[in-house]
């Protein structure tokens, strides 16, 4: 075994012995092997809003503007390999003004094993996971729009329990989960049932997903996706949702279109809600891109759009909830948004976009008062991705 000079040196004087430095190399060399293939990854968001509204159908963080730091992300992964039965994980934890599930830093943790019977993969994730449906997720990033839709608030946004994925081929695959019942778009990011809900073992919560995505043979709609899934607590008192999404390329190759689906059964007695949505997606060059989005909600009650749900931050819609308290909902029957964003990377690595957002509520007899009700949201965000 070869040591390097220093090691040398300090073992000519007795500071160390060569054997047991040899131990020391060795031990190295392992860890080195176990982490060969895990990476680095995260994000630090950062940005600066303003928010002001007419009425009060919307509960509003006002006293949140000025400047904020939405979130700071770590992950370590280590992706499953080309083997039979390969393992690996995904750690990610996350801090910041209010992230969701404030009092935790895990937003995900879980092992992920690949399993080959009779020729057949199934990809399995073990612990804490990111919920299977919604157009947009968690990570701002991700998303085309910097606040959140109203579909996104009527969705669960994490799991703790198993979930399958299986390819079936090149156009469809089909995910599917079980886990611990959760009431709400966010209970604790662990996914911990709480006071009235249950664990997976006794009355679970049901997931599934299919995905599927054109294939070349269909011309101008290579690439075009639909999804249809939803979730099911399958105690009577705990939410059930249906969730379709799809994204539809155009002839004109820089305009993109999406559209969203959701519906929430709050639970036996508390009403629904019915979310459609529509995005559009222009990529006007290399570095400048423009985003729209416009939302119908339905309620079958107020209130029910963000009861329950995440903890507000400057990347959550500002008319659904108030700073530092838990969500009080779009108190009308029917609300509509529309959002515009700017996209502009004039940094490497670094996302960088303004955007202007306008919530209208129809109160009439549901809301806090008889007229319409307007909310104008103005953010600006910078995201560094490494």
């Amino acid at each position: 075994m070869k040591f390097n000079k220093w090691t040398l040196g300090l073992a000519a004087v007795g500071v160390v012995s060569l054997a047991s430095a040899a131990r020391a190399d060795e031990k190295v060399s392992q860890l080195n092997t176990a982490l060969s293939n895990t990476t680095l990854s995260g994000y630090v968001d950062v940005g600066a809003q303003y928010v002001n509204a007419t009425g009060a159908a919307y509960s509003l963080n006002t006293a949140g503007n000025g400047f904020s730091l939405n979130t700071v992300d770590l992950a370590l992964d280590k992706p499953l390999d080309a083997t039979p039965f390969s393992a690996g994980y995904h750690v990610e934890l996350w801090t910041g003004g209010a992230p969701v599930g404030t009092g935790s830093l895990v937003r995900q943790a879980y092992l992920a094993l690949g399993t080959t019977i009779a020729g057949q993969e199934i990809d399995w994730k073990i612990g804490v996971w990111d919920t299977l449906i919604g157009y947009e997720g968690l990570t701002s990033g991700n998303n085309p729009n910097y606040t959140h839709s109203y579909g996104f608030f009527v969705e669960p946004t994490d799991h703790t329990g198993v979930q399958a994925t299986y390819k079936v081929n090149d156009e469809i695959t089909v995910q599917a989960g079980i886990a611990d019942e959760e009431a709400g778009n966010a209970a604790t990011i662990n996914g911990v049932p709480t006071a009235g809900e249950a664990y997976a073992l006794s009355s679970p919560e049901l997931l599934a997903l299919v995905s599927f995505t054109a294939p070349d043979s269909w011309g101008t709609l290579k690439g075009a996706t639909l999804s249809v899934g939803g979730t099911d607590n399958t105690s009577d008192a705990g939410p059930k949702n249906v969730y379709v999404g799809a994204t539809v390329p155009t002839p004109l190759a820089a305009l993109k279109l999406g559209a969203a689906y959701d519906y929430e059964d709050v639970g036996v007695g508390a009403g629904h809600v019915n979310v459609f949505g529509v995005y559009g997606t222009y990529t006007a060059t290399d570095k400048l891109t423009f985003n729209l989005r416009g939302e119908l909600a339905d309620q079958s009650a107020p209130n029910l759009i963000g009861t329950a749900a995440v903890a507000p931050t400057a990347a959550t819609p500002f008319a659904l909830a108030t700073a530092g308290t838990a969500a009080t909902g779009l108190a009308s029957k029917y609300g509509e948004e529309f959002t515009a964003t700017v996209s502009y990377a004039l940094w490497a690595n670094v996302t960088s976009r303004v955007e202007a957002r306008w919530d209208h509520a129809e109160t009439g007899s549901y809301g806090p008062g008889a007229t319409a009700e307007n909310a104008i949201f103005l953010g600006a965000q910078l995201i560094y991705t490494f």
